[in-house]
Formats: C-alpha cells, sequence, structure tokens
C-alpha cells in the first residue's frame, strides 16, 4: 500500500488543474480535511457503527460503548451480553457486526496490523470475508486508515448526491464511468466530494 497521504499539495494540484469541478470546490472552500485514522480495530469498529447512520449518532454510541469497557478490544467486545449491548446504544445487528470481526481477529482469521503488507484486492478480500464488512466499509477503511489513493465508494450516498448536484450525470453507470476520469485520484476525488457535501450543509466531523 501506498504510504504517502490522499491529501497532500502535489496531487491537489494536479486533481484541481485537471478537473474543473474539483477546482470550483477548491476555489470556494479550500482543500478538504485529512480525514484519516490509525489502523486497527477501533477505527474498524467505528466505521461498522457508521454504517447507514449519520457520523454524530455513531460516534455517540461508540463513545457510550467504550466507556463502558475498560479496553475496547475484540476480547471484551465478545464478553458483552446482549443486553449490554443494547444499554450501549448497540443495534443487534450491529452488535452481531462486531461480534464477528472479534472472533475473525482473536481466531487469527485476520490480522489488521499485518494489512499493510498486502495488495488493495488481498485487503479488500480479507475485510469482506468478515460478516458485516462490505464493500462501503471497506472502501471508508482502505482510505481514511490504509491511505489508498485510487478508491471510489459508489455506496456512499452523500458522494453519490453530490456527485448528482454537480454535474449531469444521474444513473450508477454514468457515475462509475465519470469516477474513471478522476483515476489515480479517486479517492482525493471523494474527499473533495465529502468536503463540498459538509461544507455547503454546515456540517463537521468529529470522532
Amino acid at each position: 500500500m501506498n504510504s504517502s497521504r490522499i491529501v497532500n499539495p502535489k496531487d491537489i494540484k494536479t486533481l484541481i488543474k485537471r478537473e474543473r469541478v474539483f477546482a470550483a470546490i477548491y476555489e470556494q472552500y479550500g482543500a478538504p480535511p485529512d480525514w484519516s485514522r490509525e489502523p486497527g480495530f477501533i477505527s474498524l469498529s467505528k466505521i461498522i457503527l457508521e454504517q447507514q447512520v449519520s457520523l454524530a449518532s455513531a460516534n455517540a454510541h461508540f463513545q457510550k460503548l467504550n466507556a463502558y469497557l475498560e479496553v475496547f478490544s475484540p476480547v471484551n467486545i465478545l464478553k458483552l451480553t446482549d443486553e449490554e449491548m443494547r444499554n450501549c446504544q448497540i443495534s443487534r445487528q450491529k452488535a452481531k457486526y462486531l461480534r464477528a470481526l472479534s472472533v475473525a481477529i482473536t481466531e487469527g482469521h485476520i490480522d489488521l496490523a499485518q494489512l499493510h503488507i498486502l495488495s488493495e484486492p488481498e485487503i479488500r478480500s480479507r475485510l469482506i470475508s468478515i460478516k458485516g464488512i462490505g464493500h462501503w466499509t471497506t472502501d471508508i477503511y482502505l482510505m481514511f486508515c490504509m491511505q489508498a489513493k485510487d478508491i471510489f465508494p459508489i455506496g456512499d450516498i452523500a458522494v453519490v448526491n453530490t456527485i448528482k448536484e454537480l454535474s449531469i450525470v444521474k444513473t450508477t453507470d454514468e457515475i462509475l464511468a465519470l469516477a474513471e476520469q478522476w483515476k489515480p485520484f479517486r479517492s482525493l476525488s471523494t474527499y473533495f466530494l465529502w468536503h463540498h457535501y459538509l461544507k455547503k450543509r454546515n456540517r463537521h466531523v468529529g470522532y
């Protein structure tokens, strides 16, 4: 995996020179934030909790669960009862997913600390093999935690809606075709789209 950051001046300069839509976002709002996170169990658990809910809600649920646990670890997650999970505002489905990830780690099916030595397709295959981790969760982990530079999360509603807002494309195939033009900077392009989405709505990300 590439160790350089997704958000860096050289790539930003190249992208905004090449793509008018990102030049316009840059002119209006500046460069997107660096949304990088530390790779590992905690970050992947947070991303699972962020599935299909607002970042604010997911963060509140994580904070409650984290405060309840002495240490946020796979072993301690597996000790929790269904009632304890519910008391921490973790839905039954999300509890299943956190447990599936915890089992995969404790039983040695995946080593998150060693993912960096694998190729992107290998990382994707390992993560998606775990119940509750699909393409969106994998895309976000690859971008935020692994700094993969050419990811386009077609399953992200904010990204799709922003593309529809800023361009004439509407269908999934048209969106994917448009994103192909942004290679090899699709992750940075996605960051710009999120940046526009959040700034326009005066929202802030905190996690």
